[in-house]
This record gives C-alpha cells, structure tokens and sequence, in this order.
C-alpha cells in the first residue's frame, strides 16, 4: 500500500514516514501543498495523509483541486484544530477522513488501513476524461456518444486510468488493482488488455488517450 504524506513539520513528517514504513506502508512525503499536489496528481496513491496547514497552498485547497478534478484517492487530513466546523468544511470538500493532533499512531494506521480497503468514499459515479465518459452506476464507458463495448476486466482498467487522469500507473500497481495479485515482472497479460483496450477506446478516433510510458506503465490524458 502506497501513502503520499503531506506534512510540513519536519519531525512530524520524519515520525509518519518511520512509524508508516514500519507498519507495511510504502510512503512519499511531501512538504508543502504545491509538492503533495503535484505528486498526488502524478502518482496513483492508495490514500493521502494531508496536513491543513501547509506553506504555498493549503490543505484545504489541495483537496478541492483533487476533488474538482474527479481524483477518488482517499485523503485523510491531519489538523490541529478539534472544531466542529473545520471538520464539516473537510468533509464537504471531499475528505474520507479527519484525525487531530496529538493523534495516537495506532488509531492513524487503523484508519489508514479501513480507507484503504473501502477504496474512498468520494468517487463520483461518472467521471469524463476529453469526450471519454465513465459511468460507476451502470458500469459503462462512452467516448463521442458512442457506448464502448468492453469486457468486465477491460471496463475496470479503463476506469482506473480515467479516474485518475494524467498519472502513471505501474504494470505492478495495474495487476493489484484489477487483477488483484502480485506481477510478476514476466507477464505480459496487462500490456495484451491494453493494447485490446486501445483498438475499442482510441483506434476509432483520431486523439489518443492512453499513454504508454516505456518502462513504468500507462496512463490516460486528456
């Protein structure tokens, strides 16, 4: 499971990273709302860690702009301030989930761990990426008003991309998710889905939307 934590406090930042790593987390850290934007937007996290306060762009703004942009990643957000209505403006904009400081690191890792099976709560059911729609509620896919004919596995891998426009996800990452199992690094089942996924999604129309990125995996722009 991969966290991006987004935490300005050195020491703060320093103890996540140890206490995350330690409990079986794979963590990014980033110091100040411009950086965790910019990565969260880059990187296919299985949830975020987001401090409120924040140099260059607050907390707050991080997870409007992730959310405006139809990202599902589930974010939890750190705070200092036990207020009703800094709990209810997060959970307006889109926060999964909302733990003050001091927090007990058992409860975080807990937490962590529940977003992270529930997948996020905020995903919105239809997601459009260029003249690319992807509709959760019925499970199905359009692009120019035409209906997609995929299969199950197929629907999913394009969903993934789409919900998450413009990053790059692993071969690795891609076999998790869809297929639910390790890759193995021989395989070469994923790149067979996509290049099927390509003939029905960009074959037919002149822009290309799913992008190979040699050595890494694919993405999907708009």
């Amino acid at each position: 499971m991969r966290i991006l934590v987004v935490e300005d406090e050195e020491k703060a930042a320093a103890a996540l990273r140890q206490g995350l790593g330690e409990s079986g987390f794979e963590v990014d850290h980033a110091a100040d709302g411009e950086e965790g934007l910019r990565r969260a937007r880059e990187q296919a996290y299985d949830a975020v860690v987001l401090d409120i306060m924040l140099p260059k762009r607050d907390g707050w703004s991080v997870l409007t702009e992730l959310r405006k942009e139809g990202r599902g990643t589930p974010i939890l957000v750190l705070t200092a301030r036990d207020e009703v209505p800094d709990r209810v403006k997060g959970f307006e904009l889109g926060a999964d989930d909302y733990l003050v400081k001091p927090f007990s690191f058992a409860e975080l890792v807990a937490r962590l761990k529940s977003l992270v099976r529930r997948g996020g709560s905020t995903r919105p059911a239809k997601v459009q990426v260029a003249d690319l729609e992807i509709d959760d509620s019925v499970q199905r896919a359009s692009r120019g008003g035409k209906a997609l004919d995929l299969t199950p596995r197929e629907y999913a891998l394009l969903a993934l991309l789409a919900k998450a426009p413009g990053q790059v996800f692993s071969r690795a990452q891609i076999s998790e998710k869809i297929w639910h199992v390790e890759y193995d690094g021989v395989s070469n089942v994923i790149d067979v889905h996509v290049r099927h996924l390509r003939s029905k999604v960009d074959d037919p129309f002149e822009k290309k939307l799913i992008r190979t990125v040699r050595g890494v995996g694919y993405a999907l722009d708009a």
